[in-house]
């Protein structure tokens, strides 16, 4: 009888995962490529020359056919600039600043571009990094960084003097982040930034949806 409610269980489980998909799907906006989640189509490995199907296993790995959905897919429709883009995103994520830096790092541009997949990818990487869902909270909600650590706080706010207003960073607040970080980690926080906003335009622009598996964790405040 147990084995029989706990089988009962498992496919109720699947049903209702295969419902969830479906009605994911159903609710796409009809530009968007059921498969990829975005305006644009999965790039697969064997539709490419040998030099693409290269670059196709230096970001995506060697034993698929099918590129991950995300950016990897829809940059690799510019295939050579692709490669150094992803190389330079692994490179960045072994940053000298720490995972959580580039977390919070990461996840600036995220709000500022209102992009909910990059938003939504690196909260959760955040969050298992062991940032503060407080930290977290100020850039979801563009709340003052008033009361924060202060490295944490710098982070954020030289985020938003960049990507904001006129988008300068005066004296005082760079050498404060050079005080706090160094030259070396100042920079590393600068092009990780510049990075995840290239990202977010381009996700912006191919308006990549979530995997119907994902909840979305940015609210589209003004």
């Amino acid at each position: 009888m147990k084995k029989t409610i706990k089988y009962l269980l498992i496919l109720i489980g699947m049903k209702a995962t295969i419902l969830s998909a479906q009605t994911a799907q159903m609710s796409l906006p009809p530009d968007i490529d059921p498969e990829s989640l975005s305006r644009l189509p999965l790039i697969l490995k064997d539709s490419l020359d040998e030099e693409g199907q290269r670059i196709f296993e230096v970001i995506n790995g060697p034993d698929t056919n099918i590129p991950r959905i995300g950016p990897p897919n829809n940059s690799m429709y510019s295939l050579e600039p692709s490669e150094p883009y992803d190389v330079m995103n692994q490179l960045l994520r072994r940053a000298s600043v720490g995972r959580q830096i580039f977390e919070i790092s990461s996840l600036v541009p995220a709000r500022e571009f209102n992009q909910q997949y990059e938003w939504t990818a690196h909260e959760i990487g955040a969050l298992n990094a062991g940032v503060d869902q407080e930290i977290i909270d100020v850039i979801k909600y563009k709340r003052s960084v008033e009361g924060l650590p202060e490295r944490e706080a710098a982070v954020i706010e030289y985020g938003r003097a960049l990507l904001q207003g006129d988008h300068q960073v005066s004296s005082d607040m760079f050498a404060n982040m050079v005080e706090l970080f160094g030259r070396q980690g100042t920079i590393e926080i600068t092009m990780i930034m510049g990075d995840y906003t290239m990202t977010a335009m381009l996700l912006n622009a191919v308006n990549q949806q979530l995997p119907p598996d994902r909840q979305p964790m940015l609210p589209m405040l003004e």
